[in-house]
């Protein structure tokens, strides 16, 4: 019995390094993912390319009017 609760007691603080490693390895990452730049694919670009286009439409458009009778 006396075996027993000392590998639960050393289980137990090695389970809980491993999750306190982890939970700085997890913050780490996360900061560098915030440091590097987004990844743009093609179809990406076109999209952005196309919005700016219509945004510079939209722009320029004059709201028609209708004569009241």
């Amino acid at each position: 019995m006396f075996i027993f609760k000392i590998v639960m007691i050393i289980a137990v603080v090695v389970l809980a390094l491993g999750w306190i490693a982890y939970g700085i390895w997890s913050y780490r990452e996360r900061i560098e993912q915030k440091k590097r730049p987004k990844p743009t694919t093609e179809h990406l670009e076109k999209v952005k390319d196309s919005f700016d286009e219509y945004t510079k439409k939209m722009e320029d458009y004059k709201k028609p009017t209708y004569k009241r009778e």
